[in-house]
């Protein structure tokens, strides 16, 4: 038996991934343990989670797998830091003694949080190296081209080559300070969201703007050449010497300093979104297409940062050359650490591996799980009122007539997701065809932005009827952007033919009824979906099924079982706690169900915070 752990911390999402015997074993991010949304500190509990998954201890690992090389992403910023002295200081001074206390001995740092037995190697791989190999080796081809995008890891911006069989041979890069992820992550800043975490807002904020800038960002900020490779100007930008993305002539060039966070977001700022996405989307395309040019492969497999933009997946997807795309569902940050364990199984050691035709991925269920006797404990431990259901089949039905009824379900089920997104197993679930539900869940459950899109989860044998999608396409882990189906669509009344493109609140534009699934519908008739089947998520599907049954309907709401700034929950307690926290109607857990009408006090909203408050110091 050979036990790899692999392991990323302390830029963004710390992570840990362990493999056996080339197997996935386990794989979770440091956040969802400790509660701190993109905790970045070294995975302490995440890689105990990975072992005792496992039933090893740290002294039976074979390898540690780092997902960079510290000392050369050390010298790129001391070489960055020189270059443009004396007016990094601030950024230098502010750097610094994280890099000395902990990122320059990362060997060092990973003993001491592992306790791991001297002799356990620690083999440390190249940033984007841990992207391919994370997108490469779980993908379901035996052959694929490869492409990894993201704001940067040691010097490597973008990464393209080609895996076959157990290895993968990157042979092309852009190199700092030209990258498409910090190009997207300064306008992310100028408009008012947080770097690293905020780009998904851009995203979704535009599709309520016009791309009036993107000229402009090619005339002065972009030299993008026909195979995809470009140039930036950085007079326009200062992450390379300041604590900001942006300077005083990117201001000067987009009409204004950058947005405030929190502050009324303007038809500017929604152009802005427009225009950078309509030039990502570009980059994309032909970063894609001089790929398939150069390689002559017929499938592509994505990681980084950037894969996460769904909506340039999808437009790759549908327009590129590839016939079939893979994307890591953890393509940042995280999805390096599984990567990184990977990439020592079948490149250094030389293993064989053999492509599943799903993947090997498992769905990315990769997380902890919790028995009914745990969950059961909990219940009683917090008096909550509770029901528990032996039969499956009278729970699904239960639950999915409760959906009908347009009540919103927390859905706690399985292991928990690995990566960003909730793919079934700790969600939060509405009736796509309420008209009222996207409002309902942005302002009395997720407490965020009325613009934020919903995400729908469909049964994948009824997909192509409701989405444009071929027959055989899937979407499993809700990386790609698909328009909802022409014959899904309802006209719009005359009097919201305004409302759609100029109302400036945006909760009116996007709460105008524009298909029969309204609340998975965004103002472009688009929707990011996840496609549900029932080899990877089998009590998801039923329960999809016996919605489709009742309703006709086979698409829900699918959002992440969080509320804003919190991660997505990993416990059942932490499950409770939320739902506490929050104007759900039901609780499942597993085969227990908490209705909020049996809770004491009902729906009472200062009995249901004191009673929050009284659990939170438990």
């Amino acid at each position: 038996m050979t036990a790899i752990l692999g392991i990323s911390a302390f830029y963004h999402d710390s992570a840990a991934a362990l493999v056996v015997d080339g197997e996935i074993v386990a794989a979770a991010q440091e956040e969802r343990f400790t509660r701190k949304k993109h905790d970045a500190n070294f995975p302490a509990a995440a890689c105990a989670y990975c072992l005792r998954e496992a039933k090893l201890s740290a002294d039976q690992v074979d390898y540690v797998a780092f997902y960079e090389k510290p000392l050369t992403k050390f010298e790129r910023l001391l070489e960055t830091y020189l270059a443009y002295a004396p007016r990094g200081l601030r950024s230098f001074s502010a750097a610094m003694p994280l890099w000395l206390k902990d990122k320059l001995f990362m060997r060092r740092a990973i003993r001491r949080h592992l306790g791991a037995a001297a002799r356990t190697p620690v083999v440390f791989l190249d940033h984007h190296e841990s992207h391919a190999a994370s997108a490469f080796f779980p993908s379901p081809f035996e052959e694929a081209a490869i492409l990894t995008l993201d704001g940067v890891g040691e010097w490597s911006t973008t990464c393209s080559g080609v895996g076959a069989g157990n290895q993968i041979r990157l042979t092309r890069q852009l190199r700092f300070p030209h990258s498409l992820g910090l190009l997207y992550s300064a306008f992310t800043y100028y408009c008012g969201f947080k770097v690293n975490s905020g780009e998904y807002k851009l995203m979704g904020l535009a599709p309520y703007g016009r791309p009036l800038y993107a000229d402009a960002i090619y005339r002065h900020l972009i030299d993008l050449k026909p195979d995809g490779s470009f140039w930036l100007d950085m007079d326009y930008f200062n992450y390379c010497q300041g604590l900001t993305m942006t300077n005083r002539r990117f201001h000067a060039l987009f009409g204004g300093p950058p947005r405030p966070a929190e502050s009324n977001v303007e038809q500017r700022h929604m152009d802005l979104a427009a225009s950078i996405q309509a030039v990502a989307e570009e980059v994309v395309l032909r970063l894609g297409r001089d790929l398939h040019r150069q390689t002559g492969q017929k499938n592509l497999v994505l990681a980084g940062g950037v894969a996460l933009n769904c909506v340039a997946n999808g437009r790759l997807q549908r327009e590129g050359p590839f016939e079939s795309i893979w994307i890591q569902p953890a393509a940042g940050d995280a999805g390096g650490a599984l990567g990184s364990a990977l990439f020592v199984w079948h490149q250094l050691l030389g293993n064989k591996r053999q492509a599943r035709p799903s993947d090997a991925q498992h769905g990315s269920l990769l997380g902890p799980a919790f028995s009914s006797q745990e969950i059961h404990r909990m219940l009683n431990a917090v008096e909550a009122p509770h029901e528990r259901f032996d039969s499956e089949d009278e729970l699904l039905e239960h639950i999915a007539r409760l959906l009908a009824e347009e009540k919103v379900v927390g859905w706690f089920q399985g292991r928990m997701e690995f990566g960003p997104r909730a793919l079934g197993a700790r969600s939060i679930l509405g009736d796509a065809r309420s008209p009222a539900m996207q409002a309902n869940l942005n302002l009395k459950i997720k407490f965020r932005e009325s613009f934020r899109p919903f995400a729908p989860i469909v049964l994948r044998e009824h997909a192509h009827e409701w989405f444009d999608l071929a027959p055989d396409q899937e979407s499993p882990y809700m990386l790609l952007v698909a328009p909802v189906a022409p014959g899904r669509r309802l006209p719009v009344p005359a009097q919201h033919l305004r409302t759609m493109t100029d109302d400036p609140d945006l909760c009116r534009r996007v709460n105008v009824v524009r298909s029969t699934i309204p609340a998975v519908t965004h103002v472009d008739y688009s929707a990011r979906l996840q496609t549900i089947d029932a080899e990877r998520n089998p009590r998801l599907h039923k329960l999809l099924s016996t919605f489709h049954r009742l309703t006709g309907c086979p698409v829900l709401v699918n959002t992440s079982f969080n509320v804003r700034g919190e991660p997505i929950v990993c416990t059942p307690r932490d499950a409770y706690r939320c739902f506490l926290a929050t104007e759900m109607d039901v609780l499942v857990l597993e085969n227990y169900v908490v209705h909020r009408s049996a809770l004491k006090g009902g729906a009472d909203d200062r009995q249901r915070r004191q009673h929050l408050a009284q659990f939170q110091l438990d």
